[in-house]
């Protein structure tokens, strides 16, 4: 359909983004962002406010021209979304797997961040199902909300080839036979590769296809802020792996990458990208999250270094060799940002300047002071790269009092176009369309 709205209206809406309440130079988004020196703290800097989650009517706030609308609600920390071939959508509904006995980390940045992950609602048991929304009649509303699959190991990243659907576990991909319009599937689902697990200090991950449907690729968050434990718990770790599905065998993609989640595929070139979270204790504004194109075999700094060679003395033994592989990321989205969803937008509904960028879920700091996203950003691509400035696009995660209603993580776009949000905080699905 013909949009009418120029891409110049957009471009007057686009702002760029920085720490809320902070105007510190240093702390913002693109591809040279300004590195503070690092400022070492035992103990984190303390920014967490409490959880009032959204009151009855409210909603997060999105540009003008476009419409917020709950889309499900009253869902079970909801995580991730995945968009069917039908358009029904399935929503991981998860939280971490309790710790293996005796792996329970101890010492006082371990009591500060439990302490405050518990005020933030990460601390719960899992529900470890999927849902399964329904929006039969386009009202823009899931009027059916029913249990797709239960009896999982915190689910995280779904995706579909051909007639197989395949889950990302704690602990591993399992798969599914899966018809369009199917309600439900029976079983736990069978193991098709593990990945490693144990103590799970990150223990998202995500799984996508390739865009010919050869490949799967798997993201595994590191053990540990920078390897204080030593690299053998590390072993495949902070990594993406790469399945190839027809002769059923693995290997590490990248590496280097200390907690990507996001990974989703540039419709202009095909090229993938993920997003990743850095690294703690360092500074408020030090290092940044990044949105990073991926290399096959690429290294991308971690433990040893941040935001290309900037060398972590922190972590022993030094390891310089390593450094001079780090490839330096595209795009710097903010300290301690916790950027988690990513969806390239290929739909047709948003004004033509939204066409083929990226929306990125950033579930917000919980060791920094001036708190840090809480928002969904929109970041524009031109000739395959990453463009300035970036819009903070769906907004008032944090209320005026600065407490926080909702936090969100997977993003994705439906059938119709519009974008759906995962608000594991407020138990939400938000959905954003463009209006009439």
């Amino acid at each position: 359909m013909q949009n009418p709205w120029p891409a110049a209206a957009l471009a007057l809406s686009l702002t760029a983004c920085t720490a809320p309440g902070s105007d510190d130079p240093f702390v913002g988004f693109g591809p040279n962002p300004k590195l503070p020196p690092p400022k070492t703290s035992l103990i984190p800097s303390i920014g967490v406010p409490d959880v009032v989650r959204w009151p009855a009517g409210a909603a997060p706030k999105a540009p003008d021209g476009f419409t917020v609308t709950r889309y499900a609600e009253g869902l079970d920390h909801p995580r991730w979304l995945l968009v069917l071939p039908n358009g029904d959508v399935l929503a991981a509904e998860a939280a971490a797997p309790p710790k293996p006995p005796g792996t329970e980390e101890k010492g006082v940045r371990a009591f500060f961040q439990k302490m405050l992950m518990k005020k933030v609602g990460s601390i719960v048991p899992s529900a470890d199902r999927i849902t399964l929304l329904r929006d039969a009649d386009g009202d823009g509303v899931a009027e059916t909300e029913s249990v797709f699959a239960t009896g999982l190991k915190s689910p995280f990243g779904m995706t579909v080839v051909g007639a197989t659907l395949y889950v990302a576990n704690a602990d591993g991909v399992v798969s599914f036979p899966y018809r369009p319009g199917q309600t439900s599937v029976a079983g736990p689902g069978t193991a098709v590769f593990a990945l490693p697990a144990g103590i799970n200090h990150h223990w998202t991950k995500n799984v996508v296809a390739s865009p010919d449907g050869s490949t799967l690729f798997a993201t595994v968050g590191s053990n540990s802020n920078i390897a204080e434990k030593g690299m053998a718990i590390e072993e495949g770790r902070a990594a993406i792996w790469a399945y190839d599905i027809a002769s059923r065998t693995t290997r590490v993609f990248a590496s280097g990458l200390r907690n990507p989640n996001g990974l989703d595929f540039d419709p202009a070139t095909g090229v993938m990208w993920t997003v990743s979270n850095e690294r703690d204790e360092i500074g408020p504004d030090v290092p940044p999250d990044y949105l990073t194109s991926v290399k096959d075999g690429g290294f991308y700094g971690w433990p040893w270094s941040y935001w290309g060679r900037n060398v972590d003395k922190r972590v022993q033994p030094q390891r310089p060799e390593m450094v001079a592989r780090a490839i330096q990321p595209d795009y710097a989205l903010g300290p301690h940002t916790a950027s988690l969803g990513l969806a390239f937008y290929r739909g047709d509904t948003f004004p033509a300047a939204y066409r083929g960028g990226a929306f990125i879920g950033q579930h917000g700091s919980w060791n920094r002071q001036p708190l840090n996203g809480y928002r969904v950003v929109f970041v524009p691509f031109a000739g395959g790269r990453p463009q300035m400035p970036a819009q903070a696009f769906l907004t008032s995660f944090l209320n005026a009092d600065n407490k926080i209603q909702g936090r969100p993580v997977g993003v994705a776009v439906d059938g119709r176009g519009a974008l759906l949000v995962a608000d594991d905080v407020g138990g939400i699905v938000w959905r954003v369309a463009a209006a009439r």
